[in-house]
């Protein structure tokens, strides 16, 4: 079942195509449901729900047809639905569970993490260590998060995940030799999969200004314009969608993964990298 957040994105560019096919502003089209442009501006990029009388008011302006409208009706409604992590609220913020929810639906993850690993590709052990500072109660809870959102990968429909990891998230010790080992090799088992690609940005590699800067690029379906780019800061994130910045970070992906170490030779680093802390 697709979710929530899934289908307001699918709306919302329904939304957006329509008033642009009509020759509308999103000035014009607030002044309709009696809102502001930042409100369409939300509707638009799939951030917010929309009521079924707001949503008639603005097919009507756009000149959607009845036939072409019932379908946008039926998202809407979807779209109101609690998201599926909507129970961890005390310790998943607003802003990351919707992530997560764009990540159970994405068909194509590309993801740059310069300094730790993923957390879809974390061990027990390790997540530990990377928040041993987190109250018990709430690390359990985080714990129990990311193991269950590790589950999209074995899904038959599961994405395609592309990382590109650098070497140094592979070299730094956290928890101890043994943690180190079980996560390193469990990242070697994940690269023989079939939907699974890992790269290793190596020390002696060209470094870009940019490089620095960890992100995702989501896709739903085999359309371009479905991207999304997630940034994510200490206490906040941001969803990209535009044009300009989908291609902005397409083209440091693309430098990124010229620059890393192919598959094989990635897989056969973190492996040996995996022999040496087995003492």
């Amino acid at each position: 079942m697709v979710n929530p957040t899934i289908q307001r994105r699918r709306l919302g560019n329904a939304l957006k195509r329509a008033r642009e096919a009509a020759g509308k502003t999103q000035d014009e089209a607030a002044k309709i449901i009696d809102s502001s442009a930042s409100k369409i501006s939300r509707l638009e990029l799939g951030q917010s729900g929309i009521r079924q009388t707001d949503l008639t008011l603005l097919l009507d302006f756009y000149g959607v047809t009845r036939d072409d409208a019932e379908p946008l009706r039926d998202l809407a409604r979807a779209g109101r639905q609690r998201g599926r992590w909507s129970g961890y609220r005390n310790v998943i913020p607003d802003w990351f569970r919707q992530y997560l929810d764009l990540e159970a639906d994405a068909t194509h993850i590309r993801w740059y993490q310069p300094e730790v690993i993923p957390g879809i590709l974390q061990t027990e052990p390790y997540i530990r260590a990377l928040n041993q500072r987190t109250h018990t109660d709430d690390l359990e809870r985080q714990i129990s998060v990311r193991l269950e959102r590790q589950k999209v990968i074995d899904q038959p429909d599961g994405p395609h995940l592309h990382l590109i990891l650098s070497e140094s998230a592979l070299r730094r010790t956290l928890g101890d030799s043994a943690a180190m080992h079980q996560q390193l090799t469990h990242l070697a088992t994940l690269a023989n999969r079939p939907n699974v690609t890992i790269q290793v940005f190596p020390f002696d590699a060209p470094t870009y200004e940019t490089s620095s800067y960890n992100f995702i690029i989501l896709r739903f379906g085999e359309e371009l314009a479905s991207e999304v780019v997630y940034l994510e800061t200490l206490t906040d994130a941001d969803y990209l969608d535009g044009p300009d910045s989908v291609r902005a970070y397409t083209r440091l992906w693309e430098r990124l993964t010229a620059a890393a170490l192919g598959p094989v030779e990635s897989r056969t680093l973190i492996q040996q990298i995996a022999d040496d802390t087995r003492g």
